[in-house]
Parts: structure tokens; C-alpha cells; sequence
């Protein structure tokens, strides 16, 4: 039986079932890299929707830009209302990145300002990712950036059952702690959760709805859905799993070695500046590291984290970092839409990063590890990838060099097709121009020039 069910008043058109039927043969034959070519407005959305139900394994959908994406989303969750369709995007509304001008002798801190429904939306892609199987994500470049390891993202989610005591009051407050929820009882904003004798309630990063937890003694006596601006209680449930407020989770065991690892590259990295007679830089990356190693063992969280990403995911050197491919299962299918846009994008990720965090690693405000927080180079995400779909109306090289099939779609569903064009030399253009819109006017038609 299928696990992805398409409902549309709509049945294939035009150059649509052809398409379809092509690109499926494709599939068949263990095509690994597919393009199809479809003029704009040929339908090419609902083709691949026909597509993906026919396959029938989680998608990746690869877009440019943030409204491509927006919009293909909106698509996929009308087509597919009963599976579980996210979105995936940078949640910054505002991003600068840590950087230093040498030329200028100037250190810029990382600014950011990050949109909450937004991060919902990928927390709650990552939820979907985790649970089912019929999942469609829409992404942007987004999805090719660094997060934890998601076996660490799963196993740190709590499972609170109706009737059990397997988590008493006080111990649930120190398991969401874990989980990064802050305590609130006032502000009660996402990743946040509030207690009141013996209810505690937990604003989850994923949903607008609130988790009431009900205790008698250290038994769970009621576990329940709440609206988060009436109070007014949704629905009762047997079961509830809260997954963690962010991304970047890390094993309690590992805090301790992390530390001494990275303690371990300071002093490396320390001397090594001394020996080239940096002494300033030398001066600066011993005083920075320290304070982030105080703030990790007090708080096991430090500002710019991330730049420590590849020790709490247990990488080696120069390894790919874990990112939103890796929630996927082994075997899911991409498609990359306005591949002629997007594949550029994700090969200039790579280097645009790495000048960037050479500069900073180079004049002692980072470790050289901080180079491994990073995007994937193109050669990483094609080896992270399966089965492709490139999409596109004008496919570049790369996609009409590889691709072991491209299939067209030209004739829209609606029957239109473009106008013939003709082209003229530019050799007395005004006046062939001028007898043009002569013949158009006196046939009462219009012209634009």
C-alpha cells in the first residue's frame, strides 16, 4: 500500500502523464540522476507530485530562496493533507557573521535575530523526520549547514506516559533543563516551561500548542493538549514526546572529554602561535577559549557553540559535519528545483565559509577546529544524496552533463504553447518595425515593444 496519498481535483495534462511516465521508467531502471526540463507553467510541481507518490519514499525538495520554498510547501501541503509536509529554512530574519578585516584591524561579533515561527517550522520538520516515514521537506541551501548528530537530537526526547512514575515532578524539571527549556513562570515563550503546584506545563519549540503535565505524587495523572492563548484545554492523550529545544544536543557522558579536547587544541594551537611570534593572537585565542570552557562546564552551553561542533559530534579533522541529510533514512529521493540556480548555490557555500573562519582562525580568534563548522562542499551533498530529480525550465551544465535521462514537458496542461519567435537582422530594424505594428493595428491587435 502506498504511504503517500495525493489528492487534487486535477488530473494530468498536456505533456504531464509522458512526463510522469518517463521519469518513473527512470526510476525503474535505478536512474540515478534525472532531469526534467518543463517550460514555466507546464505544471511541473504536480508532475513530480505524481512522481513522489509513485516512488513512495521520503523527499527531500531542494529550493533557492525562502519564498520558492514558502510557496512549494504551501503546494505539497494541499497535495499531500494526510503525510507529513515541512519546511526547512534559515530561521534568521536578521544574520551577521563573526568575522574579522584584517586590513582594518576589525573583529565583528555575530548579530543575529531569529524569527520563532520560523524555528518552529524546522523544529517541527525534524519531529516529522524522527516519526514517520511518508515525510516531504521542503529546504533551502539551509539544509546543507551543520546541526548535532540527530541519534543525539532523538535520544535526549522524553517520553511522558499517563499512569507512570517513571519521571516524578522535580525530575521532569531537570530533564527539560537538559533539553535546554528554561523555567519561566512568567514569560511563557517557546522552549520554555512553567510549574504550578502539581502541574507543569511546557511550551514546546515544534507546535503553538502547550503540554499540560499533571501529577498525583510522582505519578502522571493527566497528560493533555492546551490552546497557548486560552488555556482552554485541545485534547487528552496517553502519551506525549517532547523532543529538545535545540538542534545541538550532546551526550552528558561527552561534556567531560569535549573539554579536555579541546583544551588539548588550545595549548597545540597556544604554542604554535608563540613559535610564529604572534603573540597578540596568542594572547587572544588563550583568553577567549578559557571563557567558553568555564561557560561549557557551568552551563554546558557557550556562545558560538557551534564552533565547537565537530568535537561534540565526535568528527574527525576535516570530516563532513552532520546536517538535515542525515535525519533522513539511507534511501530517500531529492529534487532539486530551479537546479539551474540552486546547484550553483550549494558549490559557493563551501568556500565563501571557509574564507571567512580561515581569517578569524588565522588571527587567533578561533581554533582551527572552527573551520569544521561548516557547510557540505558540492562533492559532500552528492555523496550524501540518492536517486535526483533536477528540475528546472533552462537546466545548467552540470545537470544536462549528468543526468542519465532528461525528460521534457512543453505542452501545458491548459493546451497552450509558446508563440513561434522570429528574428530579424538589425539592419533597418525602425522601419520593419514600424510596417509590424502597422499590419498588428489594422487587424485591431495590440503590440508591445
Amino acid at each position: 500500500m502506498l504511504k503517500f496519498s495525493l489528492e487534487s481535483d486535477y488530473s494530468p495534462e498536456g505533456d504531464q502523464p509522458k512526463a510522469i511516465d518517463g521519469l518513473l521508467s527512470g526510476h525503474a531502471k535505478e536512474y540515478k540522476k534525472q532531469t526534467l526540463m518543463g517550460v514555466t507553467g507546464s505544471g511541473k510541481t504536480y508532475t513530480i507530485a505524481n512522481v513522489i507518490q509513485k516512488i513512495d519514499k521520503p523527499v527531500l525538495v531542494v529550493a533557492p530562496n525562502k519564498t520558492l520554498t514558502a510557496q512549494l510547501y504551501a503546494e505539497f501541503k494541499e497535495l499531500f493533507p494526510e503525510n507529513g509536509v515541512g519546511i526547512y529554512l534559515s530561521y534568521y530574519d536578521y544574520y551577521q557573521p563573526e568575522s574579522y578585516v584584517a586590513t582594518k584591524d576589525l573583529y565583528i561579533s555575530k548579530e543575529v535575530s531569529i524569527n520563532e515561527e520560523i524555528e518552529k517550522l524546522r523544529h517541527s520538520s525534524l519531529k516529522l523526520l524522527s516519526e514517520r516515514d511518508d515525510v516531504i521537506i521542503i529546504a533551502t541551501v539551509s539544509c546543507i549547514f551543520g546541526t548535532g548528530p540527530p541519534k543525539n537530537y532523538r535520544d535526549a526526547r522524553i517520553i511522558l506516559k499517563e499512569g507512570k512514575s517513571s519521571l516524578g515532578r522535580e525530575e521532569l524539571m531537570l530533564e527539560l533543563v537538559r533539553l535546554q527549556y528554561m523555567r519561566n513562570d512568567i514569560d511563557f515563550k517557546p522552549k520554555a516551561f512553567r510549574v504550578r503546584g502539581d502541574i507543569v506545563e511546557i511550551n514546546p519549540i515544534w507546535t503553538d500548542e502547550i503540554i499540560r503535565v499533571e501529577f498525583f505524587g510522582d505519578e502522571i495523572d493527566r497528560l493533555s493538549w492546551v490552546d497557548g492563548i486560552t488555556g482552554t484545554v485541545i485534547d487528552d492523550t496517553k502519551e506525549v514526546v517532547i523532543y529538545p529545544a535545540t538542534q545541538f544536543m550532546t551526550e552528558e557522558q561527552r561534556i567531560e572529554s569535549v573539554l579536555q579536547e579541546i583544551e588539548e587544541e588550545l595549548t597545540s594551537y597556544h604554542n604554535q602561535l608563540l613559535s610564529e611570534n604572534k603573540l597578540v593572537e596568542a594572547q587572544r585565542i588563550q583568553q577567549r577559549i578559557k571563557y567558553d570552557l568555564e561557560m561549557l562546564k557551568e552551563y554546558k552551553y557557550c556562545k558560538g557553540i557551534e564552533n565547537y561542533s565537530r568535537y561534540f559530534s565526535s568528527k574527525e579533522p576535516g570530516e563532513a559535519p552532520f546536517t538535515l541529510l542525515d535525519h533522513f533514512p539511507e534511501d530517500f529521493l531529492t529534487i532539486i528545483d530551479e537546479s539551474h540556480v540552486t546547484v550553483p548555490q550549494i558549490r559557493g557555500m563551501y568556500k565563501g565559509d571557509r574564507s571567512r573562519k580561515e581569517s578569524l582562525v588565522t588571527h587567533g580568534f578561533r581554533l582551527p577546529s572552527a573551520l569544521d563548522n561548516r557547510p557540505l562542499t558540492w562533492e559532500e551533498f552528492s555523496n550524501s544524496i540518492n536517486e535526483t530529480i533536477f528540475m528546472s525550465a533552462t537546466p545548467g551544465t552540470y545537470e544536462l552533463e549528468n543526468s542519465d535521462q532528461i525528460v521534457e514537458q512543453i505542452i501545458r496542461p491548459t493546451g497552450l504553447i509558446d508563440p513561434e519567435i522570429d528574428i530579424y537582422p538589425t539592419a533597418g530594424q525602425i522601419d520593419h518595425l514600424y510596417s509590424e505594428i502597422k499590419k498588428a493595428t489594422a487587424n485591431n491587435e495590440r503590440v508591445i515593444v
